[in-house]
């Protein structure tokens, strides 16, 4: 895992410039650096930040070239399966010179040009420089693991893996798009992942599959969506235990892939289904006498403490377990930084408890860690999917299991399908709830802290279109697992990993998962009254049964509502609601604020998720843009 930057064009100040903003992602890469210009006239710049993973020698730093000289390359991330495709590469005559996968990167592009990522499992932005073709070629991974951001200019087009590292470039504007702060703040899901344009006018991002070639003496651009999952022509109907067989076996050579490093690797554990499946599988492949480690955040004495569940896998398992306990105290002491290197807005308190924990991670001196995201949204693992697989069901002419499975999930999952009175409510002209939250100072949106104007563009934040050919499940599935909610979260593991030079992989973001159960039929995600069913049935005495049976979803969430009753979060929250800055703003109605603070103080429940987002986005503004133009200004002087 690495940071990585590169310019085309400005050839007299490129390496200095591409050092500037290595110097801002020392984080991502602690173990080296190095700046490459190409010698053969063409105006390119590659930089690199290491973070030793695999083949710690001194060569598999980068940016690498190639035996000729003639191709280089700039790399975050790893190929899982860069064994195989180095056997692959070795019996058709390549030598190679180093044991890592960086190397295997550059041999596959020249073997199979652009075709080499159809053949890539893992995660991953890189920059490689063919001198042949005058081209740069730039991809990001399927699920968009690994950021790749850019912007250009009339004489450059410049890259970095972070925003503070590409913005330090002279020549890209520093204005942002406020709309889409408070759209973020709304419905973190639409604000500032899911389309190429991102916060800032000048940054664009690589999505989630796509590959970009840049040729590097006139600039053009080319952008084309390398993979994407094809609609299903037919369900697969083999009989349900093949199916959860062979599901099982993905997953299982998914985490072994994972498992690769010559450092050390453990996992997060939070005690819910996802990472205690691999948890277990893991240790399943490494055998009893292995060290693994895991971590965990706790909430002692709060509803969102988990600890009971994962002690099950940790006494399963025979694993070395280490805790943490995120505080709102410890949040504010390390708002600044956290801010910093988080680098956007992030949804709740969660994205900090991740932090604690690869932190704590770093502290007991494991580097890589295995984690469980990306589950709920490809296998079905929220109960409000069951609204559209209910919808899947009749769209099938399935009248007998809709009518069965109905009232079981009704009865297990109460709040899955939307009570009929808040249909009635939201039937009611916005500007009249919005003028009664604010008359009588109640209400629980966001919205209505918003000036109405302002509120009315921010509710109708634009939506993904449907993905054709899938059912409605199938669609709801694929839009949260590469356009707009997972793509966020996986933002939030990114920055907070890398914050603490970690390196965090994901087994349930395979692209071979995703292709399979695309392919099942709705019942195999969601049927017999089961979120994520696949997963459960595959993992029958493989996962301690408590777990597999928990039917409760439980975010690893801290208890936020409890943290802005302490005096110090209080504090800071009144302060922020009073300042003058705020009080003026166009788009706050800073009494509405005021008065929801106080009714959480006085015990009233459903709020805070309301007041984080104009806290988040007036600490984002002093902790990382007004630093961030601060630095700036520093290196233009």
């Amino acid at each position: 895992m690495c940071g990585i930057a590169g310019i085309v064009g400005s050839p007299e100040g490129g390496a200095r410039q591409v050092a500037r903003m290595l110097s801002l992602q020392v984080h991502r890469g602690p173990d080296g650096s190095g700046v490459w210009s190409a010698p053969s006239g063409d105006p390119v710049t590659l930089g690199h930040r290491r973070l030793s993973i695999i083949d710690l020698s001194g060569g598999n730093s980068q940016p690498m070239l190639d035996v000729s000289g003639r191709f280089a390359l700039t790399y975050n991330g790893e190929i899982y399966n860069y064994r195989e495709l180095a056997a692959e590469l070795v019996a058709g005559g390549v030598v190679f010179r180093t044991h890592g996968d960086t190397e295997v990167v550059l041999e596959a592009y020249k073997r199979w040009g652009t075709g080499c990522l159809d053949r890539f499992n893992g995660m991953f932005a890189f920059a490689l420089y063919d001198g042949v073709r005058g081209i740069l070629l730039c991809a990001r991974d399927r699920y968009g693991e690994k950021p790749f951001l850019f912007g250009t200019g009339s004489e450059f087009f410049a890259f970095a893996s972070e925003y503070k590292a590409l913005l330090q470039h002279p020549g890209l504007s520093l204005e942002f798009d406020e709309m889409r702060l408070l759209r973020a703040a709304y419905n973190a899901s639409t604000g500032l992942d899911c389309d190429r344009q991102t916060l800032y006018h000048a940054v664009h991002q690589l999505l989630p599959g796509e590959a970009m070639e840049v040729d590097v003496r006139t600039l053009k651009q080319r952008i084309w969506r390398y993979w994407e999952i094809a609609a299903p022509v037919g369900y697969d109907c083999r009989p349900e235990g093949e199916i959860f067989s062979e599901f099982r076996e993905i997953l299982t050579d998914s985490v072994r892939l994972r498992l690769r490093s010559d450092v050390a690797v453990g996992s997060c554990l939070s005690g819910g289904l996802d990472s205690s499946a691999i948890v277990c599988i893991a240790r399943s492949l490494l055998g009893d006498d292995v060290p693994y480690m895991t971590f965990t955040g706790r909430f002692p004495g709060t509803a969102a403490d988990e600890w009971e569940y994962a002690t099950q896998v940790i006494d399963t398992t025979a694993v070395t377990s280490h805790v943490v306990e995120p505080t709102a105290d410890g949040f504010i002491d390390d708002l600044p930084e956290f801010m910093w290197f988080n680098e956007i807005p992030v949804g709740g308190s969660s994205q900090y408890a991740q932090w604690c924990v690869f932190r704590l991670a770093k502290e007991c001196g494991v580097t890589v860690l295995l984690d469980g995201q990306g589950s709920d949204e490809i296998l079905g693992g929220y109960e409000q999917y069951f609204a559209q697989y209910l919808q899947t069901l009749r769209l099938l002419g399935e009248g007998e299991r809709l009518a069965r499975e109905l009232p079981r999930i009704q009865m297990r999952y109460p709040l899955a399908l939307a009570p009929a009175s808040r249909t009635l409510r939201d039937r009611l002209p916005f500007r009249f709830r919005h003028w009664v939250a604010n008359w009588r100072g109640m209400g629980t949106s966001l919205l209505y802290g918003l000036r109405r104007d302002i509120a009315e563009q921010v509710s109708r934040a634009s939506r993904l279109a449907a993905c054709g050919g899938f059912s409605p499940l199938g669609n709801v599935l694929l839009q949260d697992s590469f356009g707009r909610f997972l793509t966020t979260l996986l933002r939030y593991g990114d920055r907070n990993s890398m914050a603490h030079s970690r390196e965090v992989r994901l087994p349930f973001c395979d692209h071979r998962i995703a292709e399979f159960v695309m392919r099942l039929p709705p019942q195999m995600l969601m049927g017999e009254v089961q979120t994520k069913r696949v997963l459960r049935e595959s993992l029958r005495g493989v996962l301690p049964e408590g777990i597999r049976t928990r039917w409760n979803k439980q975010g690893f969430r801290p208890p936020q509502e409890d943290w802005f009753r302490t005096p110090r979060f209080r504090e800071m929250a009144s302060d922020t609601f009073s300042s003058a800055s705020f009080e003026a703003s166009p788009y706050w109605l800073a009494p509405w604020w005021k008065d929801a603070l106080a009714r959480i103080e006085h015990g009233e429940s459903g709020l805070n998720g309301a007041l984080w987002g104009p806290l988040i986005i007036e600490f984002w503004r002093r902790h990382f843009h007004e630093r961030l133009c601060a630095s700036r200004g520093r290196a233009e002087d």
